[in-house]
């Protein structure tokens, strides 16, 4: 039978779940537990070669200082919560990183999740990241009753909502100028001669959605066009739904010329949509995305400041955070009109 190798005298193996304290750093250093302290937390009254024999065990240990425990202390955690609606989606990258910088400015970690898109899941996650004593919450909604984080708020955990605005409470947000983006949008293809222009948007109950419809059918009404039901699809950002509904436009006796699109996963699918097409149709959408001044025509958007509107939540949150703010507010920022020739296409009838 073979013999077990048996491990040297004096090392001491992987710990998992047992991670070294304090307490160890000083038997192995040979000094009191309060002179630990005092070298872990930069205080005066250690010798050099005592300070030097502390950081030799600290290295040798692998210990780490429990900042956890440390300002907990002090009545704050240094961490605040990012609840994302999908992290695939490339609007929240430059959002997520703002928030992140502006948070390590202020010496505090950000942990963020996703909700899928899901009210429930983005309940679950807040309040996980309420039990793990987060300071503070930056929120993309989901749901629209945010009544279950008025406790959370009362007992001090600054809250901002971002991209829309919260459910039935009274809370800070930070939201782009969707309803005049969307009528900027619209405008810039009736300027091109466009009279019989399409909508397709995300699910009318989401906020974005809903204002960026209103601005669409502000824009139609304001050249004196009445607005065709059959112009209109809001649903599921679901490649095949989007499919169906610029098929739809695009067909019949009386075919949309121009398109206007709600969000960025919408414009993908309707781009795919147009490239079939024997006739040149216009195009706007609303968000930009990656590539879109590489395609032939290069595609015009309605641009939101993503970085702009992650940075401005965060900052709100410290301020929130260090009592400079005091009744709730709603910021709105504005949009940019970046043409690059799909909305610049004239009608092709």
């Amino acid at each position: 039978m073979p013999e077990t190798p048996s491990r040297p005298v004096g090392l001491i193996g992987p710990r998992y779940g047992n991670r070294p304290t304090m307490k160890d750093v000083a038997a192995r250093a040979g000094v009191g537990l309060k002179t630990v302290s005092r070298v872990v937390n930069g205080e005066p009254g250690v010798t050099a070669q005592t300070e030097q024999r502390v950081q030799e065990a600290i290295d040798a240990l692998g210990f780490r200082r429990n900042d956890s425990a440390r300002v907990l202390r002090k009545g704050r955690t240094a961490s605040v919560g990012l609840v994302l609606e999908d992290l695939a989606d490339p609007f929240y990258g430059p959002l997520s990183r703002a928030v992140e910088e502006v948070a390590r400015a202020h010496g505090a970690l950000l942990i963020n999740g996703s909700s899928a898109g899901d009210p429930e899941r983005e309940q679950e996650l807040a309040l996980a990241l309420c039990a793990r004593r987060v300071d503070g919450l930056v929120v993309i909604p989901a749901g629209d009753d945010h009544r279950y984080l008025e406790p959370e708020i009362r007992a001090g955990v600054a809250t901002v909502f971002v991209d829309r605005p919260a459910g039935r409470i009274d809370a800070d947000c930070v939201l782009s100028d969707n309803f005049g983006g969307a009528r900027q949008g619209v405008a810039h293809l009736l300027a091109h001669g466009h009279r019989r222009i399409g909508f397709i948007g995300d699910m009318p109950r989401i906020h974005t959605a809903a204002e960026r419809l209103r601005g669409y059918r502000a824009a139609l009404e304001d050249a004196g066009i009445p607005v065709e039901d059959a112009w209109m699809s809001l649903g599921t950002t679901e490649p095949a739904r989007v499919r169906r509904a610029t098929e739809a436009m695009l067909s019949g006796p009386a075919p949309v010329t121009a398109v206007f699109t709600g969000n960025n996963r919408v414009t993908v699918t309707v781009i795919r949509v147009l490239a079939e097409q024997a006739r040149p149709v216009a195009l706007v959408a609303f968000d930009d995305l990656e590539l879109a001044d590489l395609l032939r025509p290069g595609v015009t958007v309605v641009a939101q400041d993503a970085a702009a509107i992650g940075r401005t939540a965060a900052v709100r949150l410290f301020q929130r955070l260090e009592g400079t703010l005091i009744a709730p507010e709603r910021v709105v920022l504005p949009t940019r009109l970046i043409t690059r020739g799909s909305g610049e296409l004239p009608p092709a009838d």
